[in-house]
């Protein structure tokens, strides 16, 4: 029996390339199986469940992927998880920045003064203005309230009188009063401001003192 030489060896290159491809296809499918998983979740009633696929409602409920020995090789988290998961890393987000800006309160503060005294000398000048205001509308203040009473006067001897009180005179007593009620607002708003002031500067003395250890 005559063998074709020239055609002998493609041929058995072949058939070994065809078996080769055969063996790692099943090596690939094995490895696959072998790989397989399942997946447990819990249902709406409160029970576990298995199965080697996962529920329509995985991305809701959440579960874990289970491997062939039973051990979690990967967690989703439920929709009420990823939820709160969020409300967590806001929060924390939050507290970060307050953080950041105390921080920097911190800095600005202890690059500003080298005593308390600096501090108290920093108030002072600040309620200094508000001082100067208050000062300033009680003075008008007692002007206006005589003018006041003058044209109170006026008008109730004239309505004693029978007579009629001109337009001018009573818008006079009006504008008086939007004044004195103006001079009143501005005085409150200032003390105010200067409580505000005092309480600001002696929270800075008392962080002053925590940040230095200076007493």
């Amino acid at each position: 029996m005559q063998t074709d030489k020239l055609n002998y060896r493609p041929w058995q290159a072949t058939v070994q390339r065809m078996a080769f491809s055969a063996l790692a296809a099943a090596l690939l499918l094995g490895a696959g199986s072998a790989q397989a998983g399942m997946y447990r979740w819990v249902d709406s009633n409160g029970r576990v469940q298995y199965s080697d696929t996962p529920p329509t409602t995985y991305q809701k409920s959440g579960g874990a992927e289970l491997n062939k020995q039973g051990n979690v090789v990967k967690r989703t988290q439920s929709e009420a998880e990823r939820k709160a998961e969020a409300e967590r890393k806001a929060e924390q987000m939050l507290v970060d920045k307050e953080k950041q800006k105390q921080a920097q309160l911190d800095r600005a503060l202890t690059q500003t003064y080298t005593t308390e005294a600096e501090i108290d000398l920093a108030r002072d000048r600040a309620l200094e203005n508000h001082k100067l205001v208050i000062e300033g509308a009680k003075t008008r203040a007692v002007a206006v309230g005589k003018n006041l009473t003058d044209l109170k006067n006026r008008i109730a001897g004239i309505q004693k009188s029978g007579q009629a009180v001109s337009p001018n005179l009573q818008e006079q007593l009006d504008q008086a009063n939007r004044e004195d009620q103006d001079l009143k607002k501005t005085i409150q708003n200032n003390e105010e401001a200067m409580k505000k002031v005092r309480g600001k500067y002696a929270a800075d003395k008392v962080r002053f003192r925590e940040l230095t250890g200076k007493q």
